[in-house]
């Protein structure tokens, strides 16, 4: 009897030690804090619905890659900087550490927005591009809803959008404080200084 009791304690322990192994192997949310001159902000990355560009992202958090970063362009209607576009965004950009251009990881295959289900909304953190599958370490962040930068919008002529992987959930207020500040045309002048990105969980 005590062997099949011990039997069946050690089978039962090795599901619950496989379960746990599959539950922590699944993409999950995950938050990150990033500290800028101006104040915190606060996103969570979805590497449920955009595994391949929350991953990317990550890898430069975990690397330090934008610890010493900077936001460099604002995007805004008021005052309208963006003459030449017919289509009209609103989005603030940011960068890696320049000095660290150079340990940058190869662009990743594009996370279309009617592939994750993800949209543009108010908040939404997206990776910058040229063409299609060109996206490294820039990112944007959405102020409004932008569905110009959703699959089919037009924003890139190409229409096939751009990869939204993550979303702010606090310090949007900050986020227009980044947008508001001084700049010429769409280059920040000077940058806001991005201190440190890393994981809250």
């Amino acid at each position: 009897m005590p062997r099949l009791l011990f039997g069946v304690c050690l089978i039962l322990l090795q599901l619950w030690c496989s379960n746990l192994t599959s539950v922590q192997d699944k993409p999950q949310i995950v938050r990150v804090l990033i500290q800028t001159e101006l104040g915190e902000i606060e996103a969570e990355i979805d590497a449920v619905h955009a595994p391949i560009s929350a991953a990317n992202f990550l890898k430069y958090v975990d690397g330090g890659h934008y610890d010493g970063g900077r936001f460099h362009r604002t995007v805004k209607l008021n005052p309208d900087n963006q003459p030449n576009n017919q289509i009209k965004i609103e989005v603030i950009q940011a960068g890696i550490n320049p000095e660290r251009r150079r340990e940058g990881f190869p662009p990743i295959p594009l996370e279309r927005t009617n592939k994750t289900g993800l949209t543009h909304k108010n908040g939404t953190l997206s990776m910058a591009r040229n063409g299609p599958d060109t996206a490294t370490s820039d990112f944007s962040i959405c102020i409004g809803d932008q569905p110009e930068l959703d699959f089919g919008g037009q924003r890139n002529a190409d229409g096939q959008g751009f990869a939204a992987f993550g979303q702010v959930v606090k310090g949007m207020d900050i986020v227009k404080k980044i947008q508001a500040a001084p700049a010429e045309g769409q280059s920040l002048r000077p940058p806001i200084k991005i201190l440190k990105v890393t994981r809250k969980q």
